[in-house]
């Protein structure tokens, strides 16, 4: 079954000081409603009067011929133009590659992650219309009836949409906080491995070291990182000799996240002889996406049919995030993700050159 969603479209704004006073024919997606107000998503959570704004359903599904869209992620091409919020009529659906389709008014295609199909179409709402009561052919007694009822419905409606709503902005909150604490962990495990590669390098200063045939010899740390292999070598070399007496290897585990800190920390204690405490060899992965970061994507489908037979080699690219900015993760050499669309994986939280 396809994913419904409701947006509105703000029309006006009838009291003076509306959030939404100056962004008329825009749309957000609504996260609840009564008989007064619906929940727009506009970077948080905020009320819009009805009588303010236009209600568009729509479904999560790929549209055919004569059926209109409703551009909510827009992703155009070339010389293409068109913004979230417009409206389109399908005139040739399933092109170039499933889900695609073309307009007589956008060149070339638009993807399907670009839009939703209307639902709430016009012919719904006049038999929507044809349905309404006919409160002037009601006697005295009859209306009163009917507006005890109304009013006891108004009453639970509102009552039980309030409660979803929090409820739902409750499930929210716990969702983000459980991410939170989760990130605040690895966070707290990546400044303790810093530190502890500090102390246990003497501040850069060297450390001493006893040899195999018990002599003491005064050492450099040195770290040869390898990024693509995901490993960090830990070599203490002999302070006048050059000799390396011992070495230390820290490699991530193929599910995990690359921390160049924390396997500088492993590696500095296998090197030294010292036990790795379990939060290094455990740390939780990373749950938010930072400047910095190098992530894991997947292309979409109907992207990935376009290209030719391995030109791609596979479906997924690798990229570092250069900016998060406008609802978007910005790529260093170009791309973007769209935030609340992407399927991100984080490979490689170091974030060195970022002065993290």
């Amino acid at each position: 079954m396809a994913e419904t969603k409701k947006y509105v479209r703000i029309k006006k704004a009838s009291i003076e000081g509306a959030w939404y006073a100056d962004k008329l024919g825009q749309i957000f997606e609504v996260y609840y409603e009564n008989s007064v107000a619906l929940g727009a998503v506009c970077y948080g959570y905020y009320s819009v009067l009805r009588e303010d704004a236009e209600i568009i359903v729509t479904e999560k599904r790929p549209a055919k011929v004569g059926e209109r869209v409703l551009i909510t992620k827009p992703s155009p091409m070339g010389k293409q133009s068109y913004k979230t919020g417009d409206i389109f009529i399908v005139n040739h659906e399933n092109t170039p590659a499933f889900g695609g389709v073309r307009t007589s008014d956008v060149t070339g295609f638009i993807g399907p992650k670009e839009y939703e199909v209307i639902v709430n179409n016009e012919i719904k709402n006049e038999e929507a219309d044809e349905m309404k009561i006919d409160l002037n052919a009601m006697g005295y007694d009859e209306l009163l009836a009917h507006g005890d009822a109304v009013m006891e419905a108004i009453k639970k409606r509102t009552f039980q949409e309030g409660f979803q709503a929090a409820k739902q902005v409750q499930r929210k909150l716990a969702g983000m906080n459980s991410k939170k604490s989760t990130q605040a962990r690895r966070d707290e495990i990546v400044e303790q491995a810093k530190a502890d590669v500090e102390k246990l390098s003497n501040y850069g200063d060297g450390v001493r070291y006893i040899t195999g045939t018990g002599s003491v010899a005064t050492c450099n740390v040195e770290f040869v990182v390898n990024s693509d292999k995901r490993t960090v070598v830990a070599l203490l070399k002999g302070l006048r000799t050059g000799k390396v007496y011992a070495r230390g290897i820290a490699k991530a585990a193929p599910d995990d996240c690359f921390n160049v800190h924390i396997g500088k920390a492993i590696a500095i204690r296998r090197a030294l002889g010292l036990t790795v405490p379990d939060e290094y060899l455990n740390a939780p992965q990373p749950t938010e996406v930072r400047v910095g970061d190098v992530v894991r994507g997947k292309y979409a489908d109907y992207y990935y049919q376009l290209c030719r037979e391995g030109e791609l080699g596979d479906d997924s690219y690798e990229a570092k995030i250069r900016e998060i900015a406008d609802g978007k993760y910005r790529y260093v050499g170009g791309g973007y993700d769209f935030i609340d669309d992407a399927d991100l994986t984080i490979i490689d939280d170091s974030r060195e050159e970022v002065g993290e």
